[in-house]
């Protein structure tokens, strides 16, 4: 089954909520903004890419989209379009910190620059932490809401990726624990989405593959057969969490990932070549 057909047979599930989307401007944060959208809610598309955050709204409907610039790891632009959100629609119910960055493919560590480090960090672990601090800010009076991390099956697991996004995937699921356990008494979740590999234009960028290439290499290394990873996949998972069905769950790093952390690659008890 298609996920445009298994969006059809669930309904409107994120009715009337207001939900703020970083890095939605292309990947997993457009197609997340597009399928909240479908299901009723209104969107805030956050990014630096102003051209196409644009596009994406226009697209999606003026009258439930909206486009703010900013940079999520200065802190005046994320309290600047949290603050927008709520004067637009009039409340923030869902936080989706879906934005980050890889820096250059350098597999030693003595290669790795400083600066590129930080770079990493900036966007993916203090633009997550800016993202959920001002989304409490406003959530806390409320006494409600949800906020979402995307993370990685790296946030787990140390050789899928650089040392810097692996490092900064570890870190926000510390962060998704520990404001778990304290906005809980104000009613709000906070959960971590980790897919294994998407091919998108930031994954593509990293491993240097066109699209069709990135799909069967995507698919080699799999370890569930028969379907391959989509952006669709992990909006499913973030509508899941942001939705009411979702109420009682909090504190989770959700892995979207075939089971390819469960497994030991290496050691291949079930590999077909050694059957």
């Amino acid at each position: 089954m298609s996920c445009s057909s298994i969006l059809a047979s669930m309904g409107r599930r994120l009715e009337g909520k207001v939900a703020l989307i970083t890095g939605a401007a292309t990947g997993i944060g457009e197609t997340t903004a597009r399928l909240f959208a479908q299901h009723g809610a209104r969107v805030v598309i956050v990014d630096i890419q102003d051209d196409l955050g644009h596009s994406v709204c226009k697209d999606i409907g003026l009258d439930v989209a909206s486009y703010t610039h900013c940079d999520v790891s200065k802190e005046e632009d994320v309290k600047k379009a949290v603050d927008g959100t709520v004067t637009k629609f009039g409340k923030l119910d869902i936080m989706f910190n879906n934005a980050a960055i890889l820096d250059p493919h350098k597999r030693k560590i003595i290669d790795n620059e400083t600066s590129d480090f930080e770079r990493v960090l900036a966007v993916n672990v203090t633009g997550v932490f800016l993202g959920t601090k001002h989304a409490a800010r406003v959530m806390i009076p409320a006494k409600q809401g949800s906020i979402i991390i995307n993370g990685s099956a790296g946030s787990v697991i140390g050789g899928v990726a650089s040392h810097a996004y692996v490092t900064s995937k570890h870190a926000v699921v510390g962060l998704t624990k520990n404001a778990a356990a304290e906005l809980g008494q104000f009613g709000i979740r906070v959960n971590c989405v980790s897919p294994f590999l998407v091919a998108s234009s930031l994954a593509k960028d990293f491993i240097k593959k066109d699209d069709g290439e990135m799909e069967r290499w995507i698919a080699g290394m799999s370890n569930l057969k028969g379907t391959v990873l989509r952006a669709e996949d992990i909006a499913l998972a973030a509508i899941y969490f942001g939705s009411d069905e979702s109420r009682y769950v909090s504190g989770q790093n959700f892995l979207v990932d075939g089971g390819f952390t469960t497994v030991n690659h290496t050691f291949g008890l079930f590999n077909n070549n050694n059957q």
